[in-house]
């Protein structure tokens, strides 16, 4: 390509933006022109910039990568999505999938892989991290499961079903409470449930307890 790719970061955690800008700062065909941690806010100054491609967090708490997708795809035809996860659920994939997005690659991509990505997603051709890969595989060729969990959203239902606050999540599997709170809201998302109630009812009803 004679012109540089333009790129536009979104993910709420600057560590994660901070080390994808390292990564991509001495490479020549690449040109960051935006970042931002607030999707909601963010939605404007992407629209005026027009970038290339749009990396953006896949769970972020306001606005998800999905909803962030399906707003701005109709308005920039010309823009490449290309969605950021620590891991992929198969549900999350085909969503990501549905909503626009041509790439699917994790946070601990190293260097090489993001560069093909980028490439390859910027002339119109998808790219998968290998183990997003093959989950679309296994999402091929066993029958599709609604409402699937992954391991730690079940078992962050295990410890909502023991009454534990977010804190006590949070310290009880070494994570944050944000990413609790992320967690929560995909598990409610998934199981189509509003309560905890609802979603331990439902929970029981899927032998997830």
């Amino acid at each position: 390509m004679n012109s540089k790719i333009t790129i536009f970061i979104l993910d709420d955690h600057q560590m994660l933006i901070d080390g994808l800008s390292a990564l991509l700062k001495n490479e020549k065909e690449f040109h960051i022109v935006g970042t931002s941690n607030f999707p909601e806010k963010a939605l404007d100054e992407i629209l005026k910039l027009k970038p290339n491609i749009l990396l953006t967090d896949v769970n972020m708490l306001i606005m998800s990568g999905i909803e962030v997708i399906k707003k701005l795809k109709p308005l920039l035809p010309d823009t490449k999505f290309i969605a950021l996860s620590m891991a992929g659920d198969r549900q999350t994939i085909t969503d990501m999938i549905h909503a626009g997005a041509l790439g699917f690659i994790l946070k601990n991509t190293g260097k090489q892989e993001l560069i093909l990505a980028l490439q390859k997603v910027a002339t119109g051709k998808n790219h998968y991290s290998d183990d997003i890969a093959q989950t679309l595989a296994q999402s091929i060729l066993q029958p599709a499961q609604n409402n699937l969990l992954t391991t730690r959203e079940l078992e962050i239902v295990k410890l909502i079903d023991k009454e534990y606050t977010n804190a006590q999540i949070a310290d009880q599997l070494f994570i944050s409470e944000r990413t609790v709170e992320t967690h929560r809201k995909n598990i409610f998302r998934k199981s189509e449930t509003k309560s905890v109630l609802g979603l331990i009812n439902w929970a029981r009803a899927n032998s997830l307890l």
